[in-house]
């Protein structure tokens, strides 16, 4: 049965047997990498490209964006973090560094929830823990009818250069505003509605039992430092990452200052050193 999810998953390329080595080395921790809203997989492209020479490195569509399947109404978050473990068990990667973005990240954060002993370290990306408001709920809600009255487009217009830096290069700018109108506005709405009712997982991050990276754009509007900051302080073994010269997409931004970031904490978690 085909999995339910579109998904990239790379790797390094086997060697022939007159080439491999009498004892090989274990294989690196694989990478899971979870994209945020209203992006899709190549979202991912820098780090996939840096870091499946090396490792296996799993890359999905969350349901309602890019190839995977479109279900209208409301996505929860824990829906979201089932098929990823669906999708895992499938692919038989059993044990994973596990990396979201913005939304990604929330998702992450109920993988935790869900199935913390598959989770080898965590890294969070312009995100953050808390629950929803009240006006946020209602300002969610409202942009999820706006999305399916109107379609993606005057969003991705809108909100283009807080998604990246208005200083960001032009390729970039680009890719991300693809990334916007290419979503489906059902799934976009889906997920808006779905993040509205998400739970508190500031408690959660306290009792995080793995090495976690923390990664910001130093000017990212969206999820500011101080969100990061707080994530730092409460996770009980972090380091924090503020990326200069990116707002809330620094690893499309600023790759290869994120993929340094994410290499040395990636290195840490396999003990290399």
């Amino acid at each position: 049965m085909a999995p339910f999810l579109a998904y990239e998953d790379k790797g390094p390329e086997e060697s022939p047997a007159s080439l491999a080595p009498a004892a090989p080395a274990a294989p690196l921790t694989p990478l899971v990498l979870i994209h945020g809203h209203p992006f899709d997989r190549t979202m991912w492209a820098p780090q996939l490209d840096a870091f499946s020479a090396a490792r296996r490195v799993v890359a999905p569509d969350l349901r309602g964006y890019g190839a995977s399947p479109v279900v209208p109404g409301v996505t929860p978050l824990a829906r979201f973090a089932q098929d990823i473990e669906d999708l895992l068990d499938e692919l038989k990667v059993e044990t994973f560094v596990l990396a979201g973005l913005s939304m990604g990240g929330q998702i992450a954060m109920e993988c935790c929830r869900r199935f913390p002993g598959r989770i080898r370290g965590l890294v969070l990306a312009d995100t953050f823990p808390a629950p929803e408001t009240a006006q946020g709920r209602a300002a969610r809600n409202a942009m999820a009818d706006r999305l399916l009255r109107e379609g993606m487009g005057g969003y991705a217009d809108e909100v283009l250069e807080r998604m990246v830096a208005p200083y960001a290069d032009a390729a970039v700018k680009a890719h991300v505003h693809r990334m916007m109108t290419a979503a489906p506005a059902e799934g976009a709405a889906a997920a808006l509605r779905g993040r509205a009712e998400r739970p508190d997982y500031r408690g959660l991050l306290t009792r995080v039992p793995v090495p976690a990276l923390v990664v910001v754009g130093a000017d990212d509007t969206f999820t500011p430092v101080a969100d990061a900051e707080a994530m730092h302080a409460a996770l009980p073994d972090s380091a924090l990452r503020v990326i200069e010269g990116a707002a809330h997409l620094p690893n499309l931004e600023r790759p290869q200052v994120f993929n340094e970031a994410l290499g040395r904490f990636l290195a840490r978690v396999d003990g290399v050193s």
